[in-house]
């Protein structure tokens, strides 16, 4: 009775208490807040790395002591004297031993020497050409033949493509979310309408709008919706911020301040999720109130 004394006339804060509604959407926003971080972390990461591999040149000269082509040198002073003057080609570096031993570790041993393996000479480098590379290769192949040019053209584009797959299974996992949150409504909002039945019975043939009855319930399930998701997207941000955090060797220094390294468009959930659980908690409720009311006599 003190509750419609105060302005809640058909005793809704009653019939759809602030207990289980609230903690069922807040669970929902709670994963959809995780989904979304997901999904901008890897885009994030994938720039990152997609930038970095596509333009990333391995150089590989077999037999690199022997002479070149030409007879003027070694195979590997020949490949190092094309590179130099190849405008494409920046930061060309030979790979010292101890950098290919350490590469070829977990399959040959520390110390591939020992063995009496040949192995080629590797130069890595950044391509910085419009095209690809392998009119490179053809030079190389001229001065010293049997050289290999890679670039990571190949692993960008399947970076590019896993990246697109984890960002359609956040989109799926936000669909699911937000069509399970509709249905905790619908149901509670049914519920309630079970409870007050006689009261709505009452007012309706007193003359009340459907539209008026729908507003009171869609009002209600707004305030609901709006402070469960609220909690549960704020409950998140703090393992986002832990596994950005975490993360954070992969895409520049880690820092401990300003909130960890969560990015602007992360922290605009705190604000977005809310809106949207509130604008779900309105529809809903207005599709669930309207459709009960027709069934009246």
């Amino acid at each position: 009775m003190m509750a419609r004394r105060r302005g809640d006339l058909l005793g809704l804060r009653a019939a759809l208490a602030d207990r289980l509604l609230p903690v069922l959407v807040g669970a929902m926003s709670f994963l959809a807040t995780l989904a979304i971080g997901g999904a901008l972390a890897c885009a994030t990461l994938a720039a990152g790395w997609q930038g970095n591999i596509e333009t990333a040149l391995t150089i590989q000269v077999p037999q690199p002591g022997n002479p070149d082509a030409a007879n003027d040198g070694t195979r590997l002073a020949a490949v190092q004297r094309a590179l130099a003057v190849d405008p494409d080609v920046q930061n060309a570096a030979v790979m010292s031993t101890a950098e290919m031993n350490k590469l070829i570790s977990p399959w040959l041993g520390s110390d591939a020497a020992s063995l009496g393996l040949s192995l080629p000479a590797v130069i890595t480098a950044q391509w910085r050409g419009a095209g690809s590379a392998d009119t490179l290769g053809a030079q190389l192949q001229q001065v010293s033949p049997g050289t290999l040019v890679k670039t990571g053209a190949m692993w960008a584009q399947r970076v590019a493509a896993l990246t697109t797959s984890l960002q359609a299974c956040a989109l799926a996992v936000l669909l699911v979310v937000a069509l399970v949150a509709a249905a905790v409504v619908a149901v509670a909002t049914r519920s309630g309408l079970a409870q007050l039945r006689e009261t709505i019975d009452t007012v309706h043939g007193l003359g009340a709008l459907d539209s008026d009855i729908a507003a009171r319930f869609a009002a209600r399930a707004v305030w609901l919706a709006l402070g469960g998701s609220f909690g549960g997207t704020l409950l998140a941000l703090p393992i986002l911020a832990w596994l950005a955090w975490l993360a954070a060797p992969f895409t520049g220094p880690a820092r401990l301040g300003g909130f960890f390294n969560l990015p602007p468009a992360l922290l605009a959930l705190a604000l977005v999720l809310p809106a949207c659980a509130a604008l779900i908690g309105w529809i809903t409720a207005q599709f669930t109130v309207r459709g009960w009311l027709r069934h009246l006599p």
